[in-house]
């Protein structure tokens, strides 16, 4: 009976059309679609939110964060930090298990070990994991890093300097815990074929066409009520690239869930002040709050560049006085998000300020352009599909100060590429904090963090920036921490490397049959708890 409850559930979960069948057969399935794309489910490369959401079905890390944005325990139960904030000790649970998988001769416990071998495989260069940076702070001497497995339940790190946010760090999926046996036994093809301890199991993967995860049965999450998590069956993702057929899908039905909006039906689902309209209030549900993610767009600071460095950054300067972000806003997204007028740290984290970056002071870029010589200047601007509306009104607003500026719309893929080989002029960027402490932001502009072995895309570098870092990785302090995040903030802006145009908030559209679905500041998906009527 078991074989063919799940023959008939891989089944219907292969259909990439059709009638939904979750209430006829008795079965939960969350659908949503993913229009970038999913390259792979590796967590060690899980750099952007649609392969985080996906990675985030099948793995755990040590620690997490819950909704509310507070630290809880997850592979680990419980640790320890030393008095000097250099060692980080975690008991681990003695329940969690890895997914039954034809790897293994019998379903294995996690055990501290398999942190040393993870965490080992992300600072690998020769994997090239782009989270390699989350562990910059361990202490590690010729490629050998402080990771100690002291017993089987007991790990332990150590690092070379006291570093307060490490903790939240050990949350993000790069740091996830995967089992040795499966990555030698899959080899390259772990990336297709993954296997974890995570709420879902790996079941299916047609790239292109359909992923789908299977609840894992013996996962070690129980609700208050004794009720073992997830609720649901399985999670099925589809990749149709054009996301305006993908929301008329999404409003026959056929997807349990949106993620933002884009520009094509905004207007159909949103009034212009940001309410859901009254026509699809019995079908779908709208989840807002504030975002901690930075929308702006970058320079890349080339070190040659025959303006020279004063003429350069009176350009960007320019560049970020002349954008009207509120106007952006009214017309563009209904009004959703914040006018990015402060630094880069968003809205809500301690250091924010509101008043560091550039506002809305036509006069002032004209003048910055005329006292340059600037005027006729060609500024090549890239960004993606998804945003080319907002690249054609900061196109139209630079250009109103005298300079030209081309706008190119490319592949996300392309645009990745590109920024981390510094190939791309002024381009779209934006950062979602990978942990809630304003480090994570201004980490982006230390000179060490350089892409592409680093998400410092700007190249920008600044010795009073860096030791200021420094500093404030030296405070335990928080609100003198805070401090030190506003100065370098300021001074950063002050260089003006990036545009900051908006902070965000987090937009769900979610099926009126979805039940807990929640929301985060950082936009996880999490389905533990979701339930389907």
């Amino acid at each position: 009976m078991r074989k063919l409850l799940i023959g008939i559930l891989s089944v219907l979960l292969m259909v990439s059309c059709g009638k939904r069948q979750d209430s006829e057969d008795g079965l939960s399935i969350f659908k949503y679609n993913e229009s970038a794309g999913i390259l792979t489910l590796d967590p060690i490369y899980a750099k952007d939110l649609p392969h985080i959401w996906a990675c985030n079905q099948v793995f755990n890390s040590l620690v997490a964060f819950d909704d509310k944005m507070n630290l809880v325990p997850m592979v680990a139960k419980s640790w320890d930090i030393s008095d000097d904030g250099l060692v980080y000790t975690f008991h681990l649970r003695n329940d969690m298990f890895f997914h039954a998988d034809t790897c293994f001769k019998t379903p294995r416990r996690v055990v501290s070990q398999d942190f040393v071998y993870s965490f080992n495989r992300v600072v690998d260069k020769q994997l090239s994991s782009p989270g390699m940076w989350i562990f910059s702070s361990v202490k590690h001497e010729n490629d050998q890093y402080a990771f100690t497995a002291l017993d089987d339940s007991t790990f332990q790190i150590e690092l070379s300097k006291p570093f307060p946010p490490f903790l939240g760090i050990l949350s993000m999926t790069y740091a996830s815990v995967v089992p040795k046996e499966a990555v030698e036994y899959y080899g390259d093809n772990f990336r297709s074929h993954p296997v974890g301890t995570g709420p879902f199991k790996f079941q299916y993967w047609k790239e292109g066409v359909k992923l789908v995860f299977r609840k894992n049965p013996n996962y070690f999450e129980r609700d208050e009520a004794g009720e073992r998590l997830p609720y649901i069956d399985a999670v099925s993702v589809s990749f149709l690239i054009d996301k305006q057929v993908a929301f008329l899908e999404f409003i026959k039905g056929k997807f349990d869930f949106m993620s933002g909006i884009d520009a094509r039906y905004k207007d159909e689902l949103l009034t212009y002040d940001g309410q859901l309209r009254q026509k699809y209030e019995g079908k779908i549900e709208l989840i807002t709050e504030p975002y901690l993610n930075t929308e702006y767009f970058s320079f890349f600071i080339d070190p040659n560049d025959p303006l020279g460095p004063d003429r350069a950054r009176a350009l960007r300067q320019a560049v970020s006085l002349c954008i009207d972000r509120e106007k952006m806003l009214r017309y563009l997204r209904n009004g959703i998000g914040e006018p990015g007028t402060g630094g880069m740290i968003p809205a809500g984290l301690p250091g924010y300020s509101p008043t560091i970056g550039y506002g809305y002071d036509l006069k002032r870029a004209q003048r910055l352009v005329t006292e340059n010589h600037l005027e006729g200047y060609l500024l090549q601007l890239s960004t993606v599909a998804d945003y080319a509306d907002i690249g054609k009104f900061v196109q139209s607003q630079v250009e109103q100060i005298g300079l030209q500026c081309k706008m190119e719309v490319m592949p996300p893929a392309t645009m990745r590429s590109m920024r981390s080989n510094g190939s791309l002029q002024f381009f779209r960027s934006s950062w979602v904090a990978d942990y809630p402490d304003a480090e994570n932001y201004l980490s982006l502009f230390t000179t060490s963090n350089f892409a592409p072995a680093g998400p410092n895309y700007t190249h920008y570098t600044n010795p009073k920036y860096d030791k200021l870092y420094d500093k404030a990785l030296l405070c335990n302090d928080l609100q003198e921490r805070a401090q030190y995040y506003t100065e370098m903030d300021s001074l950063m802006m002050q260089d003006a490397p990036v545009v900051v145009l908006f902070y965000d908030e987090v937009l769900r559209f979610v099926n009126k049959r979805v039940q807990n679905m929640g929301s985060n500041p950082t936009n996880l998906l999490d389905l533990r708890r979701v339930r389907i009527k």
